[in-house]
């Protein structure tokens, strides 16, 4: 499965709050970087996400487009 933009999103905001609020230097290190991948998978998901749209608008068109000739072919003309 794979995870939604708005999720990574989410756990990127964790991760900065959780840098921003520690006094420990290793866990800020840590939950900066977590923070970094969690952006870029967001990207990521934002990318797959965009695709997703886009192809079900295409077969949407598509269908509309066989339905609408369908029915051209339906009155005889």
């Amino acid at each position: 499965m794979q995870n939604s933009s708005n999720f990574c999103r989410s756990q990127e905001a964790i991760q900065i709050k959780r840098a921003a609020e520690t006094t420990l230097d290793n866990v800020r290190a840590i939950a900066t970087k977590a923070a970094e991948v969690w952006r870029l998978e967001a990207v990521a998901a934002e990318q797959r996400e965009d695709r997703h749209r886009q192809r079900l608008a295409v077969q949407s068109d598509d269908r509309l487009a066989r339905e609408t000739s369908d029915q051209g072919l339906v009155g005889g003309e």
